[in-house]
Parts: C-alpha cells; sequence; structure tokens
C-alpha cells in the first residue's frame, strides 16, 4: 500500500509529535503540507519536519488534491471552523480532542461528516495504544472479577498555558486534560449509561476550571472518580478495581506499562531520532495507523472511538461545564 497523504493545520507543540510520529513509518505516512495562520510558523514547521509545502491558512491544505487526510493541530477554539471546512471539501478529518467546544457543534460536524460519506475521527490517541487493548482482554476475560471502581486522575501546574487560562481559547483544566480522564471510564465500562453524575469544580479569576472532579454512577453500583487540575500535579494514573483484582495504568492517556497482580506488562513504544515534547508521544504512530486501517477498509469512523463515543463525551464535558459555570461564547446553555 502507498503511504497515506497527510495535511496538517497548525503548526504547533502536538502537531510536531504527531508528525514525527507518523515519519517513523515512512513507507506508511507522509506529509504533504502543513497550513497555519501564521505563514512564517508554517514555513518554519515544514523545514524542520521535511515538508515540502507550507500555506497560510486552511483552504489551501483542503482543496490540495494530493492530500487524503487533513489532521487539525489547532487550539481548541478552531476545531469546528477548520473540521468543517475540510469535509465541504470532500477531505475525511482526523481532529484533535477536544472535538469541538459544545454538543452543538459536534452534532453538525457529525451529521455533516455522514451526508458526506467521510471518515471522521476525535483524536484521542490513547484508545489506540497496546495497553489499551489489554485491558480489555483482562476486563473481557473475568480475572479481575466485575470492575466496580475506576479511578483516573490527571494534573500539572500549567497556569502560564494562555490555552488552558484564556476562556476564549477554550481553555480550563477539563477541556485539556479531563477529557483523558472522561474517555478512560468512557472505555472501561463500555456500553453502559450513567444512572447519575455528579460534578464538582472551582474557577479560576480567568472564568475556567482550575481543578474539576466527577462522580459517576452505572447502573449495577459501578463508580468512576474522575479528577484533572491545570493548578497542582496529580498521581497521573488510573486504579480499575474489579472483585477479584486490580489493574494500575500510570500516565493512562499514553501509557506504555499496566500492573495486575500477577504481573507487570511492558510495550516498548516505537523509537525516533527526534525528541518528542509530549510524555510517550511516539505513540501517536499507532494512531496515525489507525486511521489508515480505517480508511483502507472504507470506515467513516472508528470503532476504538465512534462518533456515538465522541458525542458522549462532549455531552457530559457540556453538563460538567454548565455545572462549574464555564462558559464559552459559542455555547447556548
Amino acid at each position: 500500500m502507498a503511504p497515506l497523504r497527510w495535511g496538517v493545520l497548525g503548526a504547533g507543540i502536538i502537531a510536531h509529535d504527531y508528525v514525527t510520529a507518523m515519519q517513523i513509518f515512512p513507507e506508511r505516512h507522509t506529509v504533504v503540507v502543513v497550513g497555519d495562520g501564521n505563514l512564517e510558523n508554517a514555513q518554519k514547521f515544514a523545514k524542520d519536519h521535511n515538508i515540502p509545502k507550507a500555506v497560510k491558512g486552511d483552504e489551501a491544505v483542503v482543496t490540495d488534491p494530493d492530500v487524503d487526510i487533513v489532521y487539525i493541530a489547532y487550539i481548541n477554539t478552531l476545531h469546528y471552523a477548520a473540521t468543517k471546512l475540510a469535509l465541504e471539501h470532500g477531505k475525511p478529518v482526523l481532529c484533535e480532542k477536544p472535538f469541538a467546544l459544545n454538543e452543538k457543534q459536534t452534532v453538525e460536524l457529525i451529521q455533516l461528516a455522514k451526508t458526506k460519506k467521510l471518515f471522521l475521527m476525535e483524536a484521542i490517541w490513547s484508545r489506540c495504544f497496546p495497553i489499551y487493548k489489554k485491558i480489555r482482554e483482562i476486563i473481557d476475560s473475568g480475572s479481575i472479577g466485575d470492575v466496580m471502581f475506576l479511578n483516573a486522575n490527571m494534573g500539572y501546574s500549567l497556569q502560564t498555558k494562555e490555552r488552558i487560562i484564556n476562556k476564549n481559547l477554550g481553555g480550563g483544566a477539563l477541556m485539556d486534560m479531563g477529557v483523558y480522564g472522561l474517555q478512560f471510564q468512557q472505555f472501561v465500562f463500555r456500553g453502559l449509561r450513567p444512572t447519575k453524575v455528579v460534578v464538582n469544580g472551582t474557577l479560576t479569576k480567568t472564568e475556567v476550571d482550575g481543578t474539576s472532579g466527577v462522580l459517576i454512577t452505572y447502573p449495577n453500583g459501578q463508580l468512576a472518580c474522575i479528577a484533572c487540575s491545570a493548578e497542582a500535579e496529580l498521581g497521573n494514573e488510573a486504579i480499575i478495581a474489579g472483585t477479584k483484582g486490580i489493574l494500575r495504568i500510570p500516565h493512562f492517556w499514553s501509557p506504555d506499562t499496566l500492573i495486575t497482580d500477577e504481573k507487570t506488562y511492558t510495550f516498548e513504544l516505537p523509537q525516533s531520532e527526534v525528541p518528542f515534547v509530549y510524555e510517550n508521544g511516539s505513540g501517536m504512530s499507532y494512531e496515525a495507523d489507525e486511521v489508515k486501517r480505517c480508511l483502507e477498509e472504507g470506515k467513516l469512523e472508528c470503532p476504538l472511538i465512534t462518533l456515538d463515543e465522541t458525542l458522549e463525551l462532549v455531552k457530559l464535558r457540556d453538563m460538567m461545564r454548565k455545572s462549574i459555570g464555564v462558559k464559552f461564547n459559542e455555547d447556548d446553555f
């Protein structure tokens, strides 16, 4: 098979890690163009990553005939418009998390993709890690019994990061880190619907959540406890407790290790000579490979993170933000 040809929108840190991860496997992936609102940023990114074309803005990327799929790596507030533009021009899309700011935007984009019969996926790279497959195997095997409790927490001191503290950029701990905890409990309790949701959180002076959390109860008494913070470093791990055993997953959003009562599983990640910004950033290659597989098989969504799951996640985030008091200009609640 020929390499999948990517167009990248956004010349920032997350794009660096994603492109670097893809370039570990040039026989499977190639980036043909990068676009950014700042042309100099795009040109520097292209030079640093050996990308043949750099352009200003989105139009030239989504209309490029050499682009098979568009990867959107912009800040949160730009996800909706960029995804919509790409879909309108007939391009499949992988959009960084959080997929959109709210349910209204998400529904519109999903409907557009379905109408156009185009592949669309939220870039929750976590779901593509081998550890997640192993977790699913262990849970389904019954070796830890019935899963009754889950805790996932993620937090770092990020109050100097503009994208985190600025409400007009879709900021807040929930939108940046809480997404990972929410998707993890959704993954573990896949197919179940909450019976009760209790939210708590504190607002910063910029009116976004600095630290927030949620307790989610499921039909048979299962409980998920999710916490995120942009004000303090948390334990940054997940624990799954069953009636017969416990699973521990350090750095559950990009894990290479799974600890059970009996043994520790370790998966060696792909290696690159180019350094990554985010921990285990090379694992983004798993996501790129999953996208390629889906497109080659003619799928319109990824079975590892379906569009229904993306919609469930945004509904939960909206409910939490409304409860905490975080409202974006794009919201209608």
